[in-house]
């Protein structure tokens, strides 16, 4: 089976590999340049086991074509969509970090670049969502950060080829993040933009707390944790986050999808009343 390392300095299409940035379930991600000098992109290559599936492959090349007529400054744009035997790739800028990496280094972040982040997360959520997209795989590693530390969603492209294939193909194949999926999701049930706020809700968990609020070695376990257990709220992990703060998280953690934020525009609003620098009205 090829390694991600073994791809290193191959020339995929105009790209020349660089070195690899991250993974994903049916991915792998690498800077990569053009060899005439322009900017490093980060390249999202299919791995092998699906690469070689022409369905699949096809499947996601659609949707990342469908995602690149996205135009949103908190949505990672795809710039180049093509397939360079045997690979299938997508472009898009290169960030240097992404919030997942930021907890790598501080363990946690304030309250207040919280909700900055996901201010930013939900203004990109909620024009994916008014499109018809429903990311469903919200998490740290997706949230890049811009240079002035603005909240980017990444991946938008992949969010519905797994599940589209695996309805299609009955593949065994698991969608979305043990940590951050939602209860409906979980359960293998019909998820919508709501989804996306509860993966949301446990990535600020994850990110103000430094810890999750279920642990389990066995994704079953972990599954049904996020179907019937409550969370114990963030304060009691960290007093030092307020009390509307808490109320918010709890609130995108809810069980089923009625009891959550109604969409992500309604979200944002939230965070924006959390904002110490919101303009008084």
């Amino acid at each position: 089976m090829l390694s991600p390392h073994e791809v290193v300095g191959r020339r995929v299409g105009p790209y020349v590999i660089e070195r690899p940035i991250g993974h994903g379930a049916i991915a792998w991600v690498f800077a990569a340049r053009r060899p005439s000098g322009t900017a490093p992109v980060a390249l999202k290559l299919l791995k092998p086991a699906y690469g070689g599936d022409r369905r699949f492959a096809d499947r996601f090349l659609a949707e990342a074509r469908a995602a690149s007529h996205l135009r949103h400054p908190n949505i990672v744009a795809i710039v180049d969509v093509d397939r360079a035997e045997p690979y299938a790739y997508f472009a898009m800028p290169l960030y240097g970090e992404s919030l997942a990496s930021r907890l790598v280094a501080a363990g946690l972040i304030d309250e207040r670049t919280a909700v900055g982040i996901a201010r930013d997360v939900a203004d990109g959520l909620a024009c994916a969502h008014q499109a018809g997209w429903v990311h469903g795989d919200i998490k740290p590693a997706n949230i890049l950060l811009d240079t002035g530390g603005a909240g980017v969603v990444a991946d938008l492209g992949i969010g519905r080829t797994a599940p589209d294939y695996v309805a299609v193909s009955g593949a065994d194949m698991t969608v979305g993040t043990p940590q951050y999926i939602a209860p409906e999701q979980a359960q293998g049930r019909r998820i919508d933009g709501r989804s996306d706020l509860y993966a949301l809700g446990m990535s600020l968990y994850r990110a103000t707390t430094g810890a999750f609020p279920f642990h389990a070695t066995d994704w079953y376990e972990l599954a049904r944790m996020h179907v019937e257990e409550t969370p114990a709220p963030p304060r009691t992990k960290q007093p030092t986050l307020s009390a509307a703060f808490d109320r918010l998280i709890m609130r995108c953690l809810a069980k089923h999808p009625d009891d959550r934020y109604r969409s992500a525009e309604e979200l944002r609003a939230a965070l924006d009343h959390l904002r110490p620098d919101r303009p008084a009205p």
